[in-house]
């Protein structure tokens, strides 16, 4: 099975990597994503497949959609006190479905929350980021930290309309 790495080149037994986090110091909002799909590797960025609603999302509720440059849409999140990382460090995962990953190495939250101090929400990118931050990293997560699982963003999510998405992370990234 060929599975994509960091850099986008495809092996048969390789472990994918997340990308540091987009945050700055005063996030308010940290959204969680499970693990970053080929796509997203191979461009090294966060959400960069064309189908996945993230930006879309992104560009309704804050002005950061996909028509714009990568690196303006991290600075507008930045600029609303928003965080984007993922719940895992690294995973086996062959292809882009969550249901793949195995191997789970959690991300460093213990010395993320502190040194963010001023998270107020977490969004948690749909059922398996949840599912993994509970499992991993939510004994580390503040105690007045208000946490919201989404509907995925992915496009292997089709349950819920764009608007019905929309409304639902609009609602739960209220701060």
């Amino acid at each position: 099975m060929k599975v994509a790495t960091q850099q986008g080149r495809a092996t048969d037994t390789a472990i994918v990597r997340s990308f540091a986090p987009i945050a700055s110091p005063d996030a308010r909002v940290l959204i969680l994503g499970s693990m970053p799909g080929m796509a997203s590797l191979a461009a090294g960025q966060y959400y960069a497949h064309p189908h996945n609603a993230f930006w879309r999302i992104m560009g309704e509720l804050i002005g950061a959609g996909p028509d714009k440059p990568y690196e303006e849409r991290t600075r507008i999140l930045l600029a609303h006190g928003i965080a984007v990382w993922d719940v895992l460090q690294s995973c086996i995962r062959p292809g882009s479905l969550d249901s793949s990953i195995r191997d789970e190495v959690p991300n460093d939250f213990a010395t993320f929350f502190a040194r963010h101090r001023h998270l107020t929400h977490i969004g948690l990118n749909g059922g398996k980021a949840a599912a993994s931050f509970r499992k991993h990293a939510a004994r580390h997560c503040p105690a007045h930290v208000v946490l919201a699982t989404l509907p995925s963003t992915s496009p292997a999510h089709a349950a819920r309309s764009f608007a019905e998405k929309c409304a639902l992370w609009r609602a739960a990234l209220a701060t």
